[in-house]
């Protein structure tokens, strides 16, 4: 077995879906690569959910390394499988020994604190979408500023670059709109915003870029899974039907057109944009 299929299979979600779970470490080797994170490098991730860049980080820093994962969400949180049981599933493999998750920690939490430097690099990988908004980002983008030398960030990209990439598009911005109006769920998609946000942010945090890649996300399963709960909000979601007449009505145009421009299967994925940076 390689690389990716070593990683992968030490994910409890590989277990009946070893290809979906494949195709998502295999990003993110990519991008663990793109960022240059050595043997023996401490990390601190933020937003380890599920642990899929977990592993993956795990693996780059080798025997002598550790990551620290953290997650606000509770260990039972999750489907089909939980974030406890995928961090236990984790931990009882060949990568366990490097990893530490921690769930329901809020870093912006003052009792929640790590010596300065007491990391290499503190990563936040495809996790931002999912903050309450963009205050609390920023905020935590300060908090863990003196803790790391350096952060790791990645997110999609609002900017398709191909028409077949629109439905994802749509689907996050039905998602995001409906957060924006006040009607605040569990989503995974709260608070999507473009890369150029993320630049200021980025400054006003006291971050500076030192280097940007694009890392390929063909053949990933995001757009699909988005649009499936794009679709879902309308049928099901009560949130929907709490909506104003005009935005319930603009917002079911929006998914007509998502309607027809999505197929059931192999929508196309968003870009994505990864970078680095050091302390301004």
């Amino acid at each position: 077995m390689g690389r990716v299929e070593d990683i992968a299979g030490a994910m409890a979600a590989a277990v009946g879906h070893l290809g979906v779970q494949r195709d998502q470490t295999r990003f993110r080797v990519g991008l663990v690569d793109g960022w240059g994170i050595p043997a023996g490098a401490s990390v601190l991730e933020v937003g380890c959910g599920q642990g899929d860049m977990t592993a993956v980080l795990a693996d780059a820093v080798g025997p002598q390394g550790r990551v620290v994962g953290v997650d606000v969400a509770e260990p039972s949180y999750g489907s089909p499988v939980t974030l406890g049981e995928s961090a236990a599933f984790l931990a009882a493999g060949p990568l366990g020994a490097r990893i530490d998750i921690r769930f329901g920690v809020d870093v912006l939490d003052e009792a929640v604190t790590f010596p300065d430097d007491a990391f290499d690099y503190v990563v936040l990988s495809h996790c931002s979408w999912y903050f309450a908004s963009l205050d609390q980002l920023r905020a935590t983008l300060t908090r863990v500023r003196p803790w790391a030398r350096r952060l790791c960030f990645s997110e999609w990209d609002l900017r398709p670059r191909r028409v077949e990439q629109l439905p994802h598009l749509l689907a996050v911005l039905v998602q995001g709109h409906v957060e924006a109006v006040g009607a605040r769920g569990e989503g995974n998609i709260r608070t999507p915003f473009s890369r150029e946000a993320l630049l200021r942010i980025l400054a006003e945090a006291g971050w500076r870029v030192a280097s940007e890649l694009d890392v390929d996300t063909t053949g990933l399963q995001d757009a699909d899974w988005e649009v499936d709960a794009a679709r879902r909000m309308a049928g099901s979601d009560p949130r929907f039907a709490d909506l104003s007449p005009l935005a319930r009505g603009f917002l079911t145009s929006q998914l007509d057109v998502l309607g027809s421009l999505a197929v059931d299967k192999g929508n196309a994925p968003l870009p994505s944009y990864a970078l680095t940076a050091d302390r301004a």
